[in-house]
């Protein structure tokens, strides 16, 4: 199926490693020329600048000038056509909700949330400038399966998906869609890696690694597929929306979790 996408331009948020890489990887095995921005590279990331269809941004998103000058980069391709916002960042809270502080909550809501808001509105003039285009954003099942130890990365997503929501009224008639996806656990490095949500849950329960894993896989009723979903699921995902295919498609959140959510 082709998605249309050779020859558009795109910025992507938290493209180093995880569902960024993989939607950056995608975008350009379909011909667009991507932004990536990020705090620091990675080698595929490298590989990917290599090719010539990327422009690395060494950028923090966390700060509030960062999301504009990451934008303002795609200048040097042409214009804008597409945004995938997907930065963010989870931490365990596992002493409970009257232990988080303040600094907590606006380091999360700044990061998950506030990088987000930053970064689209420096992009609508450019998309508007265009004719159009697409904001895809990554949100998480969290937006509407709250959880305790993520109480402020659960908040944070919601109001992603409720921003999403309103903009899409808002810019509608200037062919600007705004989409949100919600995976569940995927198998990257936030999930799976040294320092990830598996292996930090397994220390604060006592028991390794595979037995964290396996009770994430199985928690909530357990995922259908039995496996956690891939980053490259996500992209395909985040790519369809992003493209003509979808022309019609906005304001919608889309759920990729292995049926991990039983409820209608």
């Amino acid at each position: 199926m082709d998605l249309g996408l050779a020859g558009k331009i795109a910025v992507v948020t938290g493209a180093s490693k995880g569902i960024g890489l993989a939607i950056a990887q995608a975008l350009v095995a379909e011909g667009a020329r991507v932004i990536a921005g990020a705090r620091s590279s990675t080698p595929e990331l490298d590989e990917l600048v290599a090719t010539g269809g990327v422009l690395f941004e060494s950028v923090d998103l966390s700060r509030p000038d960062a999301p504009a000058r990451l934008v303002a980069r795609s200048a040097e391709l042409g214009g804008l056509d597409i945004l995938v916002n997907n930065v963010g960042a989870v931490a365990f809270r596992f002493e409970g909700f009257l232990a988080v502080t303040d600094e907590q909550w606006l380091d999360t809501l700044n990061l998950s949330f506030m990088a987000a808001v930053r970064t689209t509105r420096a992009a609508i003039p450019l998309l508007i400038e265009r004719g159009g285009g697409n904001v895809v954003t990554i949100g998480s099942v969290n937006a509407f399966l709250p959880d305790p130890p993520v109480v402020d990365y659960s908040a944070s997503k919601a109001a992603v998906w409720n921003l999403s929501k309103s903009l899409s009224k808002e810019f509608g008639a200037q062919n600007i869609r705004f989409n949100t996806i919600s995976p569940g656990p995927v198998a990257t490095q936030l999930w799976l890696g040294e320092n990830g949500v598996a292996a930090t849950a397994a220390r604060a329960m006592g028991v390794d690694f595979d037995t964290a894993r396996d009770r994430v896989v199985s928690s909530q009723g357990g995922f259908s597929t039995g496996r956690f979903t891939q980053p490259s699921e996500v992209a395909d995902l985040a790519l369809i929306l992003a493209s003509s295919r979808a022309g019609n498609v906005t304001g919608a959140d889309f759920l990729i979790d292995g049926g991990l959510i039983k409820t209608l």
